[in-house]
């Protein structure tokens, strides 16, 4: 081919037409980029908008520790022999402030405190009933100078209601594993409603 060979008007208008082209879908991805952008932009901000805010609020008031070592009994009920185990368990005893600031009544049917250990995961204690947190009292008399009226884990609040009361839940593990933890928080589940979690960023009193 001569250096000097020149194109065709034919060549000139294909190469027009592929530069069109091109400008055009140029236009057409942008415009795409711009629309997806838009739609994201109002998605946003319609599950934003659409948000509600908790049912309740909850606020923890104290939170004591009582760690114990235990050891089962050398006789059965019948005074019979039997082998005896030993465990480590710690009592943890938590008072909050729940209230209701929907406009409809809250059933509360379960209580959970989680603590997240050492090694990142997460053991999950139910709370006692009211009536099995009263036993406990009765079981350790030297801790009865801290009880203070129990919170049901059974509770029906009213709309603008505010309950207040402890609960305890109770974990095997040793006073290290406790002290050791990474965090703690609790889950208080309303029956048809959301769950509402409450972090502990206070002090943890050990007694």
């Amino acid at each position: 081919m001569s250096l000097l060979h020149q194109e065709s008007p034919g060549e000139l208008d294909d190469a027009a037409r592929g530069e069109s082209f091109t400008k055009g879908s140029s236009h057409l991805v942008w415009a795409s980029i711009a629309a997806a952008v838009v739609v994201t932009i109002a998605i946003a901000i319609y599950v934003i908008a659409g948000e509600k805010p908790p049912v309740a609020t909850g606020e923890v008031l104290e939170i004591w520790a009582h760690p114990m070592h235990s050891v089962t009994p050398a006789f059965d009920a019948n005074g019979s022999g039997v082998s005896q185990e030993s465990f480590d368990q710690v009592l943890v005893f938590t008072r909050v402030r729940l209230h209701n600031q929907s406009k409809q009544p809250l059933f509360l049917h379960q209580i959970m405190t989680n603590v997240t250990l050492n090694d990142g995961t997460v053991d999950t204690s139910f709370a006692a009933t009211a009536s099995q947190y009263e036993r406990i009292f009765l079981a350790y008399p030297s801790m009865a100078q801290w009880r203070s009226t129990p919170l049901a884990s059974e509770l029906t609040l009213e709309p603008g209601q505010t309950a207040e009361g402890t609960f305890v839940s109770s974990y095997r593990m040793t006073k290290e594993q406790w002290d050791a933890r990474k965090a703690l928080d609790f889950t208080f589940a309303f029956r048809y409603q959301p769950e509402v979690k409450i972090v502990a960023t206070g002090a943890v009193i050990d007694r």
